[in-house]
């Protein structure tokens, strides 16, 4: 397990939709750990494979306390999002020095494949659905800024170039 340098915004990547997970393969497996380490490095609660330049829809998140629970999501999607919304500040490590709150569905269904490749639905509240929400988005090619108004938008960006 490697920690892996996080892409500097604005890296054409982060802009650019993952390609899906046929099956899980070593490679993907070693992209997860890579993921896994560099997450718990920064510290965060997640990371999209993008994020460390790698154009595969794999994504991990671990919102415990422990840091020690992470799960494993190849090809996540959104199934259902709640109506009620959970505020949070979002930041990302692709775009160092910012950070902005972000609202989004308190809670979510996601479809993913586990490592195991089988295809799993689990239900994600709190911290884990804002977590996994950002990670979707990310290899999606969104990033968390992408919500809020114009202006918001711009002033976030310019604000993280002058603290390059």
């Amino acid at each position: 397990m490697t920690v892996r340098r996080c892409i500097p915004w604005p890296d054409k990547r982060l802009r650019t939709a993952a390609e899906p997970v046929a099956e899980i393969t070593d490679e993907v497996r070693q992209v997860w750990d890579d993921l896994i380490e560099t997450m718990y490095a920064m510290p965060g609660v997640g990371m999209g494979a993008n994020q460390i330049g790698v154009m595969l829809r794999l994504a991990v998140v671990d919102a415990t306390e422990e840091g020690n629970q992470a799960i494993r999501m190849a090809n996540p999607e959104i199934l259902h999002a709640s109506v009620q919304l959970r505020d949070h500040e979002e930041a990302s490590p692709n775009l160092v020095g910012v950070s902005a709150k972000i609202s989004r569905p308190r809670a979510v269904t996601v479809r993913y494949m586990d490592e195991n490749g089988e295809t799993v639905e689990k239900d994600f509240v709190g911290l884990w659905a804002t977590s996994v929400q950002h990670q979707i988005d990310h290899i999606n090619g969104k990033m968390y800024f992408d919500h809020l108004s114009k202006t918001k938008r711009d002033m976030l960006i310019k604000k993280a170039r002058k603290q390059r």
